[in-house]
């Protein structure tokens, strides 16, 4: 296989419109956007909460929350796909071999890496606000809003490190989604299908296709940062 194959089928593949692949960057998307959003929706006040209020379990609840952040993908698919399966607790909502299973796996290993990267730039800044929210006597849900709005340019990182983690995810996703074309098959799983099948071209393609996708998420990213950021945006 010549060095410069894949990179040509990925161009004639993204240049000629190809149904099957914006079809499996679309779902990709779907899946990863949505998992992630709820990660972080979920994610952020908790680690704000951790990062401001001193409670009952709080230490246990931090190291709880940094060991699942090495939980391997795997572990999260068997998990879900015993959850939802017909013989599981969840069996009856018929979610096994669907785009909301993949989501589910996905929001499993994403919100732990979402409360502790959050709960860590919030912590910072509440030690510079410690002594204004005490003087002022706030309560814990302005100190959240705060602490939220203040950190959000470090959010947007976090948010790109967990979308990273989410759209490259292969084992969970297939336990879970199964990798049926025009159903379930997402660009980790149809790289992992094309490379068993000996398609290395088109699996490098869709593996080139994805770093595309990384680099514009990276790009808009640094651009929210900026104009959340004055002295970036002004120089």
């Amino acid at each position: 296989m010549d060095f410069f194959t894949p990179l040509i089928l990925a161009a004639q593949m993204l240049i000629g419109f190809d149904a099957d692949l914006y079809e499996i960057i679309g779902l990709s998307l779907q899946v990863s956007l949505v998992a992630v959003g709820a990660a972080l929706v979920l994610g952020l006040p908790l680690g704000a909460l951790l990062a401001s209020l001193q409670f009952f379990g709080r230490g246990p609840l931090i190291v709880v929350t940094n060991t699942l952040l090495g939980l391997p993908p795997v572990v999260v698919g068997l998990l879900v796909y015993l959850l939802i399966s017909r013989a599981g607790p969840l069996g009856f909502l018929d979610l096994l071999y669907s785009p909301a299973a993949m989501m589910m796996a996905q929001f499993i290993l994403v919100l732990p890496l979402s409360i502790a990267l959050s709960r860590q730039v919030f912590e910072g800044l509440h030690q510079d606000y410690n002594l204004l929210f005490k003087s002022l006597n706030l309560s814990w849900k302005t100190r959240v809003t705060t602490l939220l709005v203040d950190g959000r340019a470090a959010l947007v990182t976090i948010a790109l490190v967990c979308f990273g983690r989410a759209i490259s995810e292969v084992g969970a996703v297939i336990l879970v989604g199964g990798n049926i074309k025009h159903v379930t098959r997402v660009m980790t799983s149809a790289i992992a299908l094309e490379t068993a099948r000996g398609e290395l071209a088109f699996a490098l393609a869709m593996g080139l296709v994805l770093l595309f996708i990384a680099l514009v998420v990276n790009i808009i990213s640094q651009q929210i940062r900026q104009y959340f950021t004055p002295e970036d945006r002004y120089g």
